[in-house]
């Protein structure tokens, strides 16, 4: 399946204005629903309603729902931040939190 394949079975998240990532190390991250990232707001929005929390379980899953990108994504580091950010917590063992802004 392709992305926008996978991406389509996701729940929708309307009215997310952006996530904002907590990584282990008390860095923070933003991925902003906007064209461009909203796919990656809604891959997330789905691992944090299964998962809790971006953990490697959660990131093997999200890696698999990026399908074509992911390899992209290897060649391109960098390229692809929410794809490397998924490579990284597998590797590591990491964990995000992942906190929900709404619009007002």
């Amino acid at each position: 399946m392709s992305f926008n394949e996978r991406l389509a079975a996701l729940p929708p998240v309307d009215g997310v204005l952006r996530l904002e990532l907590s990584g282990p190390q008390g860095q923070v991250e933003i991925i902003e629903n906007k064209p461009g990232s909203s796919g990656s707001v809604r891959v997330y929005a789905y691992l944090l309603a299964k998962y809790g929390m971006l953990d490697a379980s959660a990131a093997e899953e999200g890696i698999q729902i990026y399908s074509e990108h992911v390899e992209d994504a290897r060649i391109n580091p960098g390229k692809h931040p929410n794809i490397d950010r998924l490579f990284h917590i597998v590797f590591t063992g990491g964990r995000w939190q992942i906190h929900v802004i709404q619009q007002p």
